[in-house]
């Protein structure tokens, strides 16, 4: 068997775009000769990748999954919706988001050949989008929630919560799916962009001819209803709208959650 350097597979890597594991199997196979191995490549239908990473990858799918005390949201990229609804693309996602549950965000890396070999399958840009893993300590609980179209994930949402049940943290989960804030708290929306607001909003009132006297009033109430839109803990339940999520939670906390959409 021929001495395969990883230098020989980058090489070979650059020249056809196909994926490490192709590379290194085929440049075996041609035992060691760079273009024997392009045209193996060629010829399984694994080169030419590499032009196709400069195309948008605007679609794709999402999945959520809990291991023990951790869960996983997973994003897989790709330029499609015809693609995202593949089972091969929806079952790689899938899998992609167990092994981070089960071992960690780097783990993506041990899925890297998969996501070679579907590219080349599938001939588009495909590539992991965001990830997260939230785990749970002693005393706190976590669940997750994903909502489906055509067989794919297109929201997956991941939470922890101190205190809970996973019943109750599931909830959650389905009503951060449905808002999509960005934020737990107002202490981590940026103060720059509060500032910001404030300053709009501000100018709004007194374009509207809003009287001085009550203007930090109004200013505070335009405020409040920014932060609902964007802070977890300041919006209302969306089963309930009387009821706010701080108060749903009672004795209860939300420590973390996670979301990925497709195309968010």
């Amino acid at each position: 068997m021929a001495d395969i350097s990883p230098k020989d597979i980058q090489r070979l890597r650059q020249m056809t775009g196909a994926g490490m594991l192709d590379c290194r199997n085929a440049l075996e196979e041609a035992g060691g000769d760079l273009e024997e191995a392009a045209l193996i490549l060629r010829k399984k239908g694994l080169a030419g990748a590499a032009k196709r990473d400069d195309r948008e990858a605007t679609e794709g799918a999402v999945a959520a999954v809990r291991s023990a005390d951790a869960a996983a949201v997973v994003e897989l990229r790709c330029e499609t919706d015809f693609v995202a609804k593949s089972d091969e693309f929806v079952a790689l996602t899938d899998e992609l988001a167990a092994l981070v549950a089960a071992k960690g965000e780097e783990a993506t890396g041990e899925l890297s050949g998969a996501v070679d070999q579907l590219r080349a399958t599938l001939k588009e840009n495909i590539s992991v989008g965001r990830v997260r893993r939230l785990v749970a300590q002693p005393g706190q609980v976590v669940d997750t929630y994903l909502h489906q179209q055509s067989g794919r994930g297109v929201n997956a949402v991941a939470v922890v919560l101190d205190g809970g049940t996973e019943e109750l943290a599931h909830e959650v989960a389905v009503h951060i799916a449905f808002t999509k804030p960005a934020y737990l708290t107002r202490d981590e929306v940026p103060t720059a962009d509060v500032e910001a607001e404030r300053a709009t909003v501000t100018e709004i009132a007194r374009n509207e001819g809003k009287p001085e006297a009550a203007m930090q009033k109004i200013v505070e109430g335009r405020m409040n209803g920014w932060f609902k839109d964007r802070v977890l803990l300041d919006q209302s339940y969306v089963r309930y709208v009387k009821q706010t999520i701080t108060g749903m939670l009672g004795s209860s906390r939300v420590v973390a959650f996670a979301q990925v959409v497709v195309g968010g």
